[in-house]
């Protein structure tokens, strides 16, 4: 099973130019590893004012920890929602993501969690120069009647 964008749009909510990530790597049940090549597009949603701020590099990290979730819940699962609930000790390390050539690796490690939320530590970088870290609290199925956090 090859996991490019059309396995990832097939399994995550993010759909045309806002599935930003190009490729899974690597995976196993403590996280995942992810390229991206869509910060260099002009036509990039997250693009501002003519550029894209190195803070947007936090969607790029949610959406591996949302394409981790779905390949550990497996093939017959129905999809899960997530709501971005907290983001601690993000460190900046450049102002933009679109000002290299090089491609975007996008790693994410399960810390823990269970039914309701997960916790998620972070990285992205390009050839091997951190661009930005941090941790993600994510919050699941929060808009489902009769679940209770």
């Amino acid at each position: 099973m090859q996991l490019d964008t059309a396995w990832l749009l097939a399994h995550l909510p993010h759909q045309g130019t806002m599935c930003l990530l190009e490729r899974i790597d690597d995976w196993n049940p403590q996280g995942i590893r992810c390229t991206a090549v869509s910060h260099r597009a002009p036509d990039n949603p997250l693009r501002a004012h003519g550029r894209l701020g190195v803070v947007c590099g936090i969607e790029y990290a949610v959406q591996a920890m949302a394409a981790h979730g779905a390949l550990l819940a497996g093939a017959d699962a129905p999809p899960r929602v997530g709501y971005l609930a907290s983001v601690r000790e993000v460190e900046l390390h450049v102002a933009r993501l679109d000002d290299g050539d090089a491609d975007l690796s996008v790693a994410a490690e399960l810390l823990g969690g269970g039914d309701h939320s997960v916790l998620y530590r972070f990285d992205v970088s390009a050839r091997g120069r951190q661009l930005l870290n941090g941790r993600v609290t994510v919050v699941l199925d929060a808009a489902s009647p009769g679940k209770e956090l």
